[in-house]
């Protein structure tokens, strides 16, 4: 097991199409069409490249997207958020990171999130939020295990779960 992050790149096509049907097949992700993602998937591509710019969606904060591979197949992908808006102080954080179905529990989310604190360190935050379901024992576990401490468990109105929200000093 070698994980390193990379920039979202077309050569991952079908590893990353594999593992949209995993997340589709827990009822997740389903924003994301296979088929239309496959029609023009480097278009795809750019647009993540392009969330990192003043050229995103309004009310939007730029955000760089990266992916985990190993041995050339996509594992998953993190987001690091440059800012945060007053949506992303609740819920969302920072830093947002997702292993495909069948590659959880083999240590990729603890090295995902690392990789991605160090990413966010180059973007000179130093004290990340990063936030999870409050019955996401695992991402929970994640979060703790990279220095994440519980500032508080909130429930959102328009959320049925409770977020917890974390913070973790990035600091050298």
């Amino acid at each position: 097991m070698n994980p390193q992050l990379v920039s979202p790149d077309a050569a991952f096509q079908q590893t990353y199409t594999e593992a949209l049907r995993e997340f589709h097949a827990e009822n997740r992700n389903l924003e994301q069409d296979v088929i239309i993602l496959s029609r023009d998937f480097a278009g795809y591509v750019r647009h993540l490249e392009k969330q990192s710019t003043d050229e995103r969606r309004e009310g939007l904060v730029p955000e760089t997207y990266y992916w985990l591979v190993d041995d050339s197949v996509y594992i998953g992908r993190v987001s690091v958020r440059h800012t945060l808006n007053n949506r992303l102080m609740q819920f969302g954080g920072h830093i947002g990171y997702e292993i495909r179905p069948t590659k959880r529990r083999m240590g990729y989310g603890k090295r995902i999130l690392q990789l991605g604190l160090a990413k966010a360190r180059l973007l000179g935050i130093t004290r990340a939020l990063v936030t999870c379901d409050d019955d996401n024992i695992g991402s929970a576990k994640i979060i703790e295990a990279n220095g994440g401490i519980l500032e508080n468990t909130v429930l959102l109105n328009h959320r049925a779960v409770a977020t917890r929200r974390y913070w973790i000093d990035v600091v050298g």
